[in-house]
């Protein structure tokens, strides 16, 4: 080839394509090996300092690991080890979401969570609480952080999630635990702020006797633990309604959460737990069930795990269940000899002070009659890729101050209370009978819950677990922002006091996050929000249809209830409106009143058609009335349903008696309004143009789990998200199913006879999508399969050794 001669085009084309492959294979393979570097270690032998002996840690099929050791301690240590490795990501979350640094993670856009949560300043409570824990308590924490920290750094490299944000992992303390505890305060009582905000707004926008029919304080579908039903006293219907009635909001706002997706309705956190007595079980011990309803997400909530610990008397105690990633004890599950699980009490458990403020006192504020000068505190926020930001907490002797509603209030909560901050939890593990587990559960620092137990002989209960405050006034006048000079709750309850029911006649318990009680007990929990009752009625009348002798298959069968009892009366309002007139005037009537005939399978099944009709007529129904109001209350993030979730109780006594002081002027008769919620749904559920046939549950109510990081880095959804099920089951029924919510997991239990336990949970072990436990199980839990509680034979081996 003669000097200098250039190489033809197409040469240099091949070499770029080469270059620029070999480039995009180095690339891959870095970030495969980057990713398989973070992977879990499950077999093999590690030196662990500080332990008193070796610890084993076998993990089964679906990585669910059985942790054995010498002491509690060890256990503890190991516990934090396998958390750290699986699952470190979603333990840091949960103490930012606490403490309001996921700023420095995520960057500007997660600012205002941040400023929201620093208000509380809770990382400054959980340091006094941590001094105040007894020295057993601490010591625990501090094995189980030194295993979190351990476990990080044994990682060939930092978890995968803080290599695509380019950030390094921070180290776990043993304070971080009581943030984690904290950040289920926001999780279960965090939208107690925006409710009575709502309904503060409703009380100074209606006359009391509107008042009192809008926000009724039963319902007929409440199932109490201590009686059959509440007796219900109706408010009359007053003659007119308040002038925000029935001004709809922007049409584009008609179906928002409200209308079509479980996750923001209503604020739905929740839970089913319910327990049988032995007397009514085959084995003459107690079965316990729990399904406990959160947001979900990739990892899941809960980390299963088997802890084998030594007993006092010799044995080995098994202890079973679930835990939460970032504390070293079992949440719900079974010891051996009791079992227990929660739900959400929806007691309440905040109030809101209001602050009056003076030109003539600078820098002062009035509350409960008595003026005092807030303490200030600076906190920085730390922001990814900006400036930190700089805010100031104002904190007055009944809580921090805030601005809501164009007034100054205190936030006097429960949560700030750092002496009822505790791991009192642990103690569960060792209660060997339910009057042990009833007195540990009332000590427990943690979001006051419903709590249902039962024992290997038969005994089962209820009781609050978690602190409960003390209130000198009737507990629904609690339940507004208070009116000024009114002390609200002062102090809290001794365990002593806590109601309990043990041992009902009809031999089972069950809650689902309505109203627990008929009798005097139910003023020291007051409202907080309780649910309508429709789910809990359900599961009570399902559970007692099950009769004598049952056994754990059939208890666990009742959380998979889809029955559509609670829609049933609305398909009902609809077919009664879709006579010859209504159908000749509109010709897609037809097809709706097909759908709610041929395509109703009385379940909120993925085929029903006539399902998503009915329940797409109510919550139009609802928004014609509400969304007006719902726009005033946008402003906190609140909405009618969240100020009274007894609105279809309301919308019901409406259209019974149509009385017509009610009716929205732009309507000549109540039967037009319902039409027009009607056809409504009908173009809703028609927008893309398909048969109305087509308009499926399923179509709708399909899964949407991700994990967080898909939110950071959108390109990977598709390899961090689960298969996208269809799935059966709605709110207003035992079995709770959402795009992103719904049961965090199911469990079934007889104390002392777990081989015959039942358990599946969403999402897996792992939330790493290289790992083989990455959602391993997770179709189980979308088929709801009744897989084993227990873990399966020992598929690897890790020993941890001083």
């Amino acid at each position: 080839m003669a000097a200098g001669r250039k190489l033809p085009r197409g040469r240099w084309a091949r070499r770029i394509g080469w270059g620029l492959l070999a480039l995009v294979v180095v690339v891959t393979m870095a970030l495969w090996f980057f990713l398989r570097g973070s992977l879990a270690q499950v077999d093999g032998k590690l030196t662990a300092p500080g332990l008193g002996a070796a610890v084993t840690v076998q993990r089964d099929a679906l990585g669910v690991p059985s942790i054995t050791g010498g002491d509690r301690l060890d256990v503890a240590y190991a516990t934090g080890f396998v958390h750290a490795q699986d699952r470190f990501f979603q333990m840091d979350l949960l103490r930012r979401v606490a403490a309001g640094e996921l700023a420095e993670l995520f960057g500007p856009k997660a600012l205002p969570t941040d400023r929201e949560h620093r208000l509380h300043r809770f990382r400054a409570r959980v340091a006094q609480a941590y001094r105040l824990l007894p020295e057993p308590d601490r010591r625990l924490l501090e094995r189980y952080t030194a295993g979190v920290n351990d476990g990080l750094n044994a990682l060939g490299t930092r978890p995968f999630e803080y290599g695509l944000l380019m950030q390094a992992p921070r180290a776990w303390t043993a304070h971080d635990t009581l943030l984690v505890i904290c950040a289920m305060y926001f999780d279960l009582q965090g939208a107690g702020m925006r409710r009575e905000l709502s309904r503060g707004w409703l009380r100074d926008n209606a006359t009391p006797e509107q008042l009192a029919f809008l926000l009724p304080d039963a319902s007929r579908w409440d199932a109490p633990v201590d009686a059959g039903d509440i007796a219900l006293a109706h408010a009359p219907i007053p003659d007119s309604a308040p002038p925000w009635w029935g001004q709809p909001g922007p049409r584009d706002a008609a179906l928002l959460a409200a209308a079509e997706t479980l996750d923001a309705m209503e604020s739905n956190v929740g839970s089913n737990n319910w327990a049988v007595a032995g007397g009514r079980s085959a084995t003459g011990a107690a079965i316990v069930a729990d399904d406990m309803h959160l947001g979900i997400k990739l990892p899941n909530t809960w980390y299963r795990a088997l802890l084998q610990v030594p007993d006092s008397n010799g044995s080995t105690r098994r202890i079973v269940g679930v835990t939460l990633p970032g504390t070293p004890f079992l949440v719900a599950g079974s010891n051996g000899r009791v079992a227990w699980g929660f739900t959400n009490s929806y007691g309440d458990f905040l109030d809101l002070v209001p602050a009056a403020t003076d030109p003539g006192r600078p820098g002062q504020v009035r509350l409960n009659g008595k003026w005092e000068i807030p303490v200030s505190h600076q906190e920085t926020i730390l922001v990814k890729g900006a400036p930190a930001e700089t805010m100031t907490v104002r904190e007055s002797s009944r809580g921090p101050l805030f601005d809501g509603g164009g007034r100054t209030y205190a936030l006097h909560w429960i949560a700030h209370e750092s002496r009822l901050l505790n791991v009192n939890l642990r103690r569960l593990e060792t209660a060997g009978t339910l009057d042990e587990a009833l007195a540990v559960a009332a000590g427990a620092g943690m979001p006051a819950q419903n709590f249902v137990a039962g024992d290997a002989a038969g005994d089962i209960g209820w009781t609050i677990a978690g602190p409960l405050p003390r209130r000198a006034r009737p507990a629904e006048d609690a339940t507004y922002p208070l009116a000024d000079g009114m002390a609200g709750w002062q102090g809290w309850l001794r365990p002593e006091e806590y109601p309990r029911v043990v041992n009902p006649a009809g031999g089972q318990l069950v809650t689902a996050n309505s109203r627990q009680l008929a009798g005097p007990g139910a003023a020291l929990l007051g409202d907080g929000g309780y649910d309508l009752g429709a789910r809990t009625r359900q599961a009570r009348d399902a559970l007692a249809a099950l009769g004598q002798r049952t056994d754990e298959k059939g208890v666990y069968g009742v959380m998979l209830d889809d029955r559509a009892l609670f829609l049933a009366p609305w398909r009902e309002r609809a077919l009664a409106l879709l006579d010859d007139a209504a159908v000749k005037a509109d010709p897609q009537r037809a097809q709706a009143l097909q759908a709610l005939r041929a395509g109703w399978t009385g379940r909120a099944s993925v085929d029903a058609t006539g399902y998503r009709i009915a329940r797409g007529f109510m919550w139009n129904l609802y928004d014609l009335l509400y969304g007006g109001v719902n726009m005033q209350l946008k402003q906190w993030d609140g909405n009618a349903a969240l100020a009274g979730k007894r609105w279809p109780d309301v919308l019901d006594r409406l259209l019974d008696e149509q009385p017509a002081g009610w009716l929205p002027r732009q309507y000549a008769s109540w039967r037009d309004l319902q039409l027009a919620a009607l056809d409504r749904t009908i173009a809703d559920l028609s927008a893309d143009g398909k048969p109305l046939k087509e308009a499926t549950w399923g179509a709708f109510n399909t899964a949407a789990i991700a994990h967080p990081i898909a939110g950071a880095v959108p390109a990977l959804r598709r390899w961090l998200s689960v298969p996208p099920d269809q799935l059966p089951g709605d709110s207003n029924m035992p079995r709770v199913a959402g795009a992103t919510f719904g049961q965090s997991e199911r469990f079934t239990v007889s104390p002392g006879k777990e081989e015959a336990g039942i358990f599946n949970m969403p999402g897996g072990q792992s939330g790493h999508p290289l790992s083989p436990y990455f959602l391993a199980g997770h179709a189980d839990w979308v088929q709801g399969r009744a897989t084993p509680l227990l873990p399966g034979p020992p598929r690897h081996t890790l020993s941890l050794v001083p």
